[in-house]
């Protein structure tokens, strides 16, 4: 839900991506990191429903979007404020970070998938922490 913001949107692209998988069994069998492909294809079909959605959703989605942020306003702002400083990372610590914290690859995982080795996986994952850390201790100051 992280790329496409809607649940059905979300499940429909899982769902597209298991489908892929299921019809690539014999090349999964046979690559590395079946999981990086899994995430990237993921990844791939979520941007694929975006760019076909448009960039704004319609009217009624905006409606029912800003019915639940009434409800959660408290909660909201403060998220709203962390993705702020998140988005505020360089892309390829705000990628890393993403993997890491809401997918939950591991190290090796986020590195296979990035083309990265584990060593700069691990600096760049820092980077964004203690960057964010520091938004964080200076915001509202």
């Amino acid at each position: 839900m992280l790329w496409l913001k809607d649940r059905d949107k979300a499940q429909d692209a899982v769902q597209e991506t298991m489908t892929k998988g299921f019809l690539q069994q014999q090349y999964l069998s046979s690559i590395e990191n079946p999981t990086g492909w899994m995430v990237k294809t993921l990844k791939n079909e979520a941007l694929q429903q975006i760019r076909e959605a448009g960039k704004w959703g319609t009217m009624d989605e905006v409606g029912d979007r800003a019915m639940e942020v009434d409800s959660e306003v408290d909660f909201s702002q403060k998220t709203k404020m962390v993705f702020r400083f998140i988005e505020k990372l360089p892309e390829r610590q705000k990628e890393i970070f993403f993997l890491r914290e809401v997918e939950g690859l591991t190290h090796r995982e986020m590195a296979a998938y990035l083309d990265l080795n584990e060593g700069q996986v691990k600096v760049e994952l820092h980077r964004a922490r203690k960057k964010l850390k520091s938004f964080l201790e200076n915001y509202g100051k």
